[in-house]
């Protein structure tokens, strides 16, 4: 029997108390009247909110220190010089996003890296590696582009430089809104053993099923575009119908194209989004010269996406002839199906067995940190269930009893990476 399987009733009790309790005060930062949160990257509740872990994880013995893109990570150190299973996820929300997304994977993973330290700290042990905790900058990729911002230049996928000169609509930096919240510094982050990370499901796969924790094995596909679509500007009303170049017009039959990709391929999941749209110049007078669009498309069949992107190209010359404007189409960012080690779901797996917890094998479809991350470390992804799969809303919601269900899990999953369990799989 693991330590953890012969906890008493009462250290359920207080561990479960002291995360919900935590998690009511992480949710005031930014809260909504809808319920939800307002905190996107490197604005004054995200500053707050990561002002107030720092102070938690200092509280409990950990060293917190901050990249130059603004990750941040709290160390545990029981051997310097060895390398650290890190456990994280992300703070920034969505606007009028939800409580759990992101938060929930932090909060869980600061609450189970400091119980694996008092389990290794009652022990006659040490472990083979040292834990941490880290919250990564941007994640939602709201306010600043791409998402996954922070991880990307972790994992060097992308230059720290071109994420520091990234501007937010109004114009402002990411290295200015960094500094004006005190959460950029110079550490270089920890050498990372492995990755564990634990997220709201955002879908509904979980609650239909009765399942308390998804195993993630792979990813779905995903490729995102930035359209501009380029018109001419003229009066709404005195400009003849045949010689407007709408280019509004020509973004709403794009968006129309997206949608019915989805909605002709009925024997493969696709999912597709026109998901943010600038119209210039935006009066109610005014035909639209220009609109810039950002285009979603997401699979767990990689060859049904490249096919989907090809028609939408190919449909892109009738749009530009029907409505008499220009289509530029740029692929920004995106990422393969690909798996997550094998080792870590089955590790995962028999961790949850021994707590008495059910799970099942499940894709993400969402980005998530730990994408980047599996490609340098091995890398775990847990879901808990989201109720009626609501996300990016303040509607969000996961039962306490499966917040509290994956944090157990979480530290048990940290304990077994800390004594070196996936060491064969780096």
């Amino acid at each position: 029997m693991t330590m953890s399987n012969s906890r008493t009733s009462s250290d359920k009790h207080a561990y479960d108390t002291a995360f919900l309790e935590d998690f009511a005060t992480l949710s005031a930062f930014g809260a909504t009247p809808g319920g939800g949160v307002e905190r996107q990257a490197a604005t004054a509740a995200d500053g707050e909110q990561r002002a107030w872990l720092h102070q938690w994880l200092t509280a409990r013995g950990f060293e917190v220190h901050y990249d130059g893109v603004g990750n941040q990570f709290g160390l545990f150190t029981f051997t310097p010089g060895a390398p650290y299973v890190l456990s994280g996820s992300h703070l920034d929300s969505q606007p009028l996003g939800g409580r759990y997304d992101g938060a929930y994977g932090v909060l869980a993973s600061a609450h189970a890296a400091h119980r694996a330290v008092q389990r290794w700290n009652a022990s006659d042990g040490t472990p083979r590696h040292n834990v941490a905790v880290v919250n990564w900058f941007n994640e939602e990729g709201s306010r600043f582009k791409p998402s996954m911002m922070g991880s990307a230049v972790f994992t060097g996928k992308l230059p720290a430089e071109t994420a520091l000169t990234t501007t937010d609509p109004s114009g402002t930096t990411v290295e200015a809104a960094l500094r004006e919240i005190g959460t950029i510094g110079d550490h270089p982050g920890p050498e990372v053993a492995a990755y564990a990370e634990i997220h709201i499901e955002q879908g509904r796969d979980l609650e239909n099923s009765g399942t308390t924790i998804g195993l993630v094995g792979s990813t779905w596909a995903a490729r995102k575009y930035q359209v501009v679509v380029r018109g001419e500007q003229s009066h709404t009303g005195s400009t003849i119908m045949a010689d407007r170049r709408d280019a509004l017009f020509g973004a709403s039959l794009l968006v129309v194209a997206v949608r019915e990709l989805a909605e002709q391929s009925t024997d493969t999941p696709l999912h597709t989004s026109v998901s943010e749209m600038t119209v210039l110049p935006n009066s109610p007078v005014v035909v639209a010269r220009e609109v810039r669009m950002h285009v979603d498309l997401r699979s767990p069949d990689e060859a049904l996406l490249d096919a989907a992107a090809k028609k939408l190209a190919e449909s892109i010359p009738g749009i530009e002839e029907r409505a008499s404007v220009t289509i530029e189409q740029v692929q920004t960012h995106g990422w393969a199906v690909a798996p997550f080690p094998a080792a870590g779901v089955e590790l995962a797996a028999q961790a949850a067995d021994d707590l008495g917890l059910s799970h099942r094998t499940v894709m993400t479809i969402a980005g998530h940190d730990s994408v980047n991350m599996k490609d340098i470390a091995p890398s775990i992804m847990l879901f808990v269930p989201s109720v009626e799969g609501v996300s990016h809303n303040e509607g969000e919601f996961t039962q306490d009893r499966e917040t509290c269900a994956g944090t157990d899990l979480l530290a048990e999953v940290l304990h077994r990476l800390m004594s070196g369990a996936l060491d064969s799989s780096r």
